[in-house]
């Protein structure tokens, strides 16, 4: 495996970081409100990398996995989102090239592509997060509709979403995984109730969804009744694969030097001279660069053709570890100063200590999850000790 950067490749990320500095001149950071994304995806639609994972048959520029890579690093180098637009170019664009009809491409994919309709993922319920073969909403046949009946939980983003792609239960097999049928449902349709769920950071990113006899057109099943498993296995490995979370772990070591450089140590000097502080930042770094070699090695074998199987599952697996730590490692930087920004402190408008304390207190309690959301530590080992070890 060649892990150098050829003349070309080193040519688009030149091209990456100038699009990055003429979108947010100095003076005029990318600041995460809707108004710059809207300028960042204006920006990527112009230069025709909107939809960047996206093959070039479906609009996408069709670069190569290395490219994807470059494109993760440099846009978390600048602060940038490396997708606007959700869950939809990311995660059900891929099953709908995959498993959508002709039909159902050309509906669905140009709002994804132009970010006119936002999804959210209707997966896990009560009883059914990491066994989501436990499901039990239900969609009974109704002439050309589907009726469906149930609920979801811990759905990202619900409130905000225009429609959602879902697990429902079409028949009741001795194998579950054999009744379960794929649909995408209408999140404005009759019988949708959304209800939110404050998390740990005081924020509402996640929701309760009650389906009470919403019907979805049958034309709206992705694949045919029965086979929503496979198609939700084929999305669920292009999440994983993606929560590695490489880039965000580099960014957020180099901070923590910069921030560990100005802060007091135990022995007068600063806590980057605290040798145990460091001793374990050594190990974090070490065990990231190990991480990036085998997410390399991963897109080394997508690009000549093969499937990240099992290896989506390590990548999940690891990388939730390393970013769980690293946040870790901002909380004691801040020190007494990380206390303050407890949920009933949002919104003051005096904040104590360094600026970054705030926003890093944020990403560590939502990192917790991490070990959780996109199937757990234990589905993660399961899935590699079938698939690797054989058992």
């Amino acid at each position: 495996m060649d892990l150098s950067l050829s003349k070309t490749e080193i040519a688009f990320r030149d091209e990456v970081r100038a699009l990055a500095a003429e979108t947010f001149p100095d003076g005029d950071p990318y600041d995460q409100s809707r108004d710059h994304e809207q300028r960042w995806h204006l920006a990527l639609m112009a230069r025709g990398w909107a939809v960047n994972k996206w093959p070039a048959q479906f609009g996408g520029p069709g670069w190569t996995p290395t490219q994807s890579f470059i494109w993760e690093r440099e846009t978390m180098n600048a602060g940038l989102p490396a997708q606007v637009g959700g869950m939809g170019p990311g995660m059900l664009a891929p099953v709908l090239f995959a498993y959508g009809s002709p039909e159902q491409q050309a509906r669905f994919l140009p709002d994804i592509l132009h970010d006119r309709v936002r999804w959210c993922q209707g997966y896990s319920e009560p009883g059914a997060g990491s066994d989501l073969a436990s499901l039990r909403t239900r969609a009974v046949r109704d002439g050309d509709d589907y009726v469906v009946d149930g609920e979801k939980v811990w759905t990202s983003g619900a409130h905000k979403a225009d429609w959602m792609f879902c697990l429902t239960r079409t028949s009741d097999e001795p194998k579950r995984q054999a009744g379960i049928t794929f649909l995408l449902l209408d999140m404005r349709s009759p019988g949708v109730t959304v209800r939110p769920i404050i998390s740990i950071d005081g924020r509402h990113q996640f929701n309760g969804v009650t389906f009470d006899g919403v019907r979805v057109p049958v034309e709206n099943r992705i694949g045919r009744e029965g086979e929503g498993w496979t198609v939700a296995k084929g999305l669920l490995t292009h999440e994983r694969t993606g929560q590695a979370f490489v880039s965000l772990s580099l960014d957020m070591l180099a901070r923590i030097r910069l921030a560990a450089s100005e802060l007091p140590g135990s022995d007068g000097g600063t806590l980057l001279q605290d040798a145990g502080f460091v001793s374990r930042l050594g190990w974090a770094q070490v065990e990231l660069q190990a991480l990036a070699m085998t997410e390399l090695r991963t897109l080394s074998e997508v690009e000549a053709g093969g499937a990240p199987g099992a290896q989506s599952s390590m990548l999940k697996l690891k990388g939730t570890d390393i970013v769980q730590r690293v946040t870790e490692f901002f909380v004691e930087c801040a020190g007494p100063y990380a206390a303050p920004w407890f949920p009933e402190t949002v919104g003051q408008a005096q904040t104590i200590g360094p600026d970054w304390a705030q926003p890093e207190m944020t990403r560590y309690l939502e990192a917790r999850a991490a070990s959780i959301a996109g199937g757990s530590d234990g589905v993660q080992r399961n899935i590699i000790a079938k698939h690797v070890l054989k058992l």
